[in-house]
């Protein structure tokens, strides 16, 4: 009866996001993509929704954020992130598979929401694109990425 209950600090309170996140290469060059005037990159994607898996939240996330069809391939790995938003502790697990876009189209794919933008960074140019999470320990890890870092 009259149970106190403790508060926790912030930290504790902390979200852990699940994300889709796909590894499209073409003609040597990996496509990433950013917040608007923002500095670091990512690989596209995002959330994922209750009830879908992660490779039919890379590929909603692809239609929504590039208007393009896209296919996944192999499963590259897990890459966990954990960093400040805001000011608070916040984390993510990112689940990373290959991504497969139409090449004619996706060379000339631009972003569908005002937010983002995207880009192809050469493979020899990714040590200054400032790619977070940093997703190349896994994938480098792993046979099916097709690529080394």
């Amino acid at each position: 009866m009259g149970k106190k209950t403790k508060k926790l600090p912030d930290y504790e309170l902390a979200g852990i996001e699940t994300i889709a996140r796909g590894v499209c290469i073409l003609e040597g060059k990996l496509l990433l993509c950013r917040a608007k005037g923002g500095k670091t990159t990512y690989l596209p994607g995002g959330h994922i929704e209750f009830g879908e898996t992660g490779r039919e939240a890379l590929c909603r996330e692809i239609k929504e954020e590039l208007g393009l069809e896209a296919k996944t391939g192999a499963f590259l790995g897990v890459v966990e992130n954990a960093f400040l938003q805001k000011g608070k502790p916040h984390a993510e697990i990112n689940l990373v598979y290959e991504l497969f876009l139409d090449e004619k189209e996706a060379r000339t794919a631009t972003a569908q929401e005002d937010w983002i933008e995207f880009e192809w960074c050469p493979l020899a140019e990714l040590g200054q694109a400032h790619v977070l999470p940093s997703v190349f320990e896994v994938l480098a890890e792993n046979p099916h990425a097709h690529f080394e870092v």
